[in-house]
């Protein structure tokens, strides 16, 4: 018996080749599993990629902010549960449990007690009921012990917030405002006094707001974010020399915050040193920095002036998608710092 081959005979059908492709559950369970696993880069890898396939899909973001809060990002994964918030409704009402939660790991008692409160008056039969009965019984002996002191924490992460926000809008106006209030309110809380000078300089406060920094550097050499403040300052008005004298100080220096280790690369693309900057860039967190839009704008300035300009298109494309402001803006290296 002969065997024919298909394709030689005219009568029969082609086959078609039809490719395997992944769908979004595919890579959610890939990524719960490397999860289990503990493998928290892979998991959060694949999971990205399953919220790249299906982007309306609320467990895939709700499964990431899991895995943040497993590596103690909790502020990260709050901002991603009230997108989800935000996008869904109550449609996908365990993530009020789940902000509560992570507020609670952070100290923040009212916050976990309003979202647990939340969660229950909104799923009376939820999965985290019981749970949440529970948080909200240690949250009740606790605050009344601590009241006064948590309505204090309270306001500094409302004023953390909200200054962070208009920063980020390049809202300067209403961010000086803001700070001023949070540096009368939180004195010993330097950061407010640090963006306060950031905001001004901004504001149209350019020489005093230099002047004042270049003071306190001077009383306290060690500080990273005077530092950087100076850099940008110098910078903005012109003073290249400056801004790499600055950032020679700092070769070397490799923060373990990542909101500083943020700002020393982007001091570094600020100097024109953009190997040592990409380098830097590339060292973060992106979990954690993704938030803040100078991440992406001078990432991708550092990279396009490189010369890696596909790398800087891509990235540019990825934080149009996250930032919406920046939909209407010119790419970074259209733009002049």
């Amino acid at each position: 018996m002969t065997l024919k081959n298909n394709m030689s005979n005219p009568t029969l059908p082609k086959q078609k080749i039809i490719p395997f492709i992944h769908d979004g559950d595919f890579f959610f369970t890939k990524g719960v599993d490397a999860f289990y696993k503990r493998k928290f880069d892979l998991a959060l890898k694949f999971l990205n990629k399953a919220k790249d396939i299906d982007p309306s899909e609320a467990l895939y973001p709700s499964q990431i902010s899991i895995i943040y809060t497993e590596i103690g990002a909790y502020h990260a994964a709050n901002q991603i549960l009230n997108e989800v918030i935000a996008s869904h409704g109550d449609d996908y009402v365990d993530s009020y449990y789940l902000i509560a939660n992570n507020y609670a790991h952070l100290g923040l008692l009212n916050e976990a007690q309003k979202y647990a409160t939340l969660y229950m008056e909104k799923d009376p039969d939820g999965e985290f009921y019981s749970e949440a009965e529970q948080l909200i019984t240690v949250l009740d002996l606790t605050l009344e012990e601590e009241m006064e002191y948590f309505e204090d924490e309270d306001d500094l992460v409302m004023y953390q917030e909200t200054a962070f926000y208009y920063l980020q809008q390049e809202d300067y106006v209403k961010a000086t405002e803001t700070l001023q209030e949070a540096v009368e309110l939180f004195p010993d809380h330097e950061v407010f006094s640090f963006q306060l000078r950031y905001a001004r300089f901004f504001n149209g406060e350019q020489i005093a707001a230099i002047k004042e920094e270049e003071a306190v550097l001077r009383s306290s050499p060690e500080q990273l974010a005077s530092r950087f403040n100076l850099a940008t300052f110098y910078y903005h008005m012109g003073r290249n020399e400056d801004v790499k004298k600055v950032m020679a100080t700092l070769f070397g220096v490799y923060p373990l915050h990542q909101e500083q280790a943020l700002k020393v690369a982007i001091g570094y693309t600020l100097a024109g040193y953009n190997e040592e900057a990409i380098d830097r860039f590339k060292r973060l967190n992106k979990s954690i920095v993704k938030h803040h839009v100078d991440y992406y704008k001078y990432y991708c300035l550092s990279l396009y002036q490189a010369d890696y300009q596909a790398e800087a298109l891509a990235l540019f494309e990825e934080a149009k998608r996250l930032h919406k402001s920046l939909l209407n803006q010119p790419a970074p290296w259209e733009n002049q710092y």
